[in-house]
This record gives C-alpha cells, sequence and structure tokens, in this order.
C-alpha cells in the first residue's frame, strides 16, 4: 500500500491504486482462508493442517486487509467524486456487513454463543463474500482496459470454489463408504 501511495501522479491516483492493490492483496490472504479446509482434506500435510490450524486468523487478517481497502476506497471515491451504482454499494456493504460480524464472532466464545448459527453466519458470509469477489473480477473481463485482471483473478476465485467441491465430494463419498462398509 505504501508503494501505491508513491506510485500515483496525484492524491486520486494514489488512493486508487491503493484500492486496487489492497482489494488484490485482501483476495490472495482471503483465498488462503476460504480454501485452508479443503486444501487439508485434499492434500494432507505439515502445511495444510497449518494453514487449517490457523484458519481463523488467516480470516482476521483479512478482515483487518479489507478494512484498509475499504478505507483506501473510500478515499479514492470521495477525492475523485466518481459514484458507484447503488446495487454496488448495497452489494459491496452487504459483504462488508457479513465479514465484520464474521470477524466479530471469530472466537470461541461467540461460537459456543451461537451455537448453529455461528456456522450459518461464516458460511454464508464466505460464500458470499467469494461471489462478490469472483463477480467483481469476471466483471473486468467485459471492459477491455481491465480485462488482465479479470483473465488472472476469475480462474483463481473459480479453481478455489472447486477444490472446496472437490473436498466435500470426497468427505461425502468418503462418509458413504464407511456407512456402506
Amino acid at each position: 500500500m505504501s508503494f501505491a501511495l508513491w506510485a500515483g501522479s496525484d492524491v486520486i491516483e494514489q488512493s486508487q491504486f491503493a484500492a486496487r492493490w489492497t482489494a488484490r492483496a485482501s483476495f490472495l490472504v482471503f483465498l488462503v482462508a476460504y480454501t485452508a479446509s479443503a486444501m487439508a482434506r485434499l492434500f494432507p500435510g505439515p502445511v495444510t493442517k497449518a494453514l487449517l490450524r490457523r484458519r481463523r486468523q488467516w480470516g482476521l487478517g483479512f478482515a483487518l486487509s479489507h478494512t484498509i481497502h475499504l478505507a483506501a476506497l473510500i478515499t479514492y471515491l470521495s477525492l475523485s467524486g466518481e459514484e458507484r451504482p447503488l446495487g454496488v454499494l448495497i452489494g459491496g456493504g452487504l459483504g462488508y456487513a457479513l465479514m465484520f460480524a464474521m470477524a466479530l464472532t471469530s472466537n470461541d466464545a461467540s461460537q459456543r454463543m451461537l451455537g448453529g448459527w455461528w456456522k450459518r453466519l461464516h458460511r454464508l458470509g464466505i460464500h458470499y463474500i467469494w461471489f462478490i469477489f469472483l463477480f467483481s473480477y469476471a466483471g473486468r473481463l467485459a471492459d477491455p482496459d481491465r480485462i488482465q485482471i479479470g483473465l488472472v483473478f476469475t480462474p483463481i476465485a473459480l479453481a478455489a470454489l472447486g477444490l472446496r467441491i472437490t473436498a466435500r465430494y470426497k468427505s461425502l463419498r468418503r462418509g458413504r463408504a464407511a456407512t456402506a462398509g
């Protein structure tokens, strides 16, 4: 982010760069939290088990990083005067609300207190945030000026979902085999 503050020719461009780069960095941190369980199931080993053990910290790291992104984005929008469509504001706002709710409940006490609702909140939130990233990056595929970003990050987002689906399918098959045997 500090590089972004020096890269632009003026404060508006600098805040725009900061918003873009923090979004990309946040996405990469998010991917670790999003895929940790699937990676540990599909590729068991010391690294994937360590990622899974620290998934909560990766999620909180994402929340911090994406909060910095939000500050950079608000700065850019306020300085540039650029407006976002209402649907984008509502969709993104819901994503941030879910992210903050997940961050605030990412502790053992909240997990015990919320019971099954904790899992529902975190499952809904993580998939919704994944969808927002996918939607944002896939939308760049239609913009000739930003297609490269879409070409890089859209397949990564889809691959992350593919990992989760594959791991889930493998777990279900293993469960059926155990009950049948």
